[in-house]
């Protein structure tokens, strides 16, 4: 039995990919692990991936005004510009982030939609903690894509950032027999991330404070994606049976 699916008890297989070059083939990719989890052709997976620098703006961003000014920030800041089926406003993301699609088959997926966001938001909170870090669940003002369950860390000694700032944004994507739950994790370098949605914001007319943008490594110097993605691994590892190549 699974901490984020109680009526499932089966192996989760991972996927660690490579970037692909290709914006939106790594963004679609994720839905085709969905409809192929939900036909039954392949096992519930978790993919990790490091992305190439791309902005993903939401459905609602696309009906903007300022829409078309902002795709042209990202693509000034070398952000390839892609828009995204699940999520609110825009993400950005590139190689000092890690993207977790977490996909599992469901008899009735949108039942468990809001326990989902719970749990694996405190899972992901918990996977942070392993190394120091103090990650909490839970809005804070002026986040980006800003969502109940994001995942933010709070500044200690030694910390660069001085303001709460958003390390984790989630996401779901449910369909008849299958769920997808997507999420960017920021762990290095954040200063291009925070220019560009800055930019990409301000373009909008979307209230942010660029404050809230950092990355792990804002809070603890020298952390690193590979080892958040051990941390991570490991964390899952206390919840469910992991299969990996």
């Amino acid at each position: 039995m699974s901490l984020w699916n109680p009526d499932a008890d089966h192996a989760l297989h991972v996927c660690v990919e490579d970037p692909t070059g290709d914006a939106e083939a790594d963004l679609m990719a994720g839905i085709t692990l969905l409809n192929a989890v939900r036909e039954g052709s392949l096992p519930a997976t978790l993919r990790l991936y490091r992305p190439n620098p791309t902005v993903a703006f939401g459905q609602r961003d696309v009906r903007l005004a300022g829409y078309g000014r902002a795709v042209a920030e990202s693509l000034e800041r070398g952000f390839a510009p892609v828009v995204r089926k699940a999520g609110g406003r825009a993400a950005a993301y590139h190689s000092g982030t890690v993207i977790v699609d977490h996909v599992e088959p469901a008899t009735d997926a949108m039942m468990g939609h809001q326990h989902r966001f719970k749990v694996l938001g405190k899972l992901y909170a918990d996977a942070l903690r392993t190394s120091g870090i103090d990650a909490r669940v839970g809005e804070i003002p002026g986040e980006y894509c800003a969502g109940d369950y994001s995942v933010h860390g709070v500044p200690g000694v030694g910390s660069r950032a001085r303001n709460p700032i958003k390390l984790v944004g989630t996401a779901q994507r449910v369909v008849s027999g299958a769920w997808l739950f997507s999420s960017v994790f920021v762990i290095e370098d954040s200063a291009p991330i925070r220019a560009v949605l800055d930019s990409v914001y301000r373009a909008m007319g979307i209230e942010m404070d660029p404050s809230t943008v950092g990355a792990a490594d804002d809070l603890l110097p020298g952390y690193s994606t590979e080892a958040f993605t051990k941390d991570l691994l490991s964390e899952y590892g206390r919840h469910a049976e992991l299969v990996e190549p």
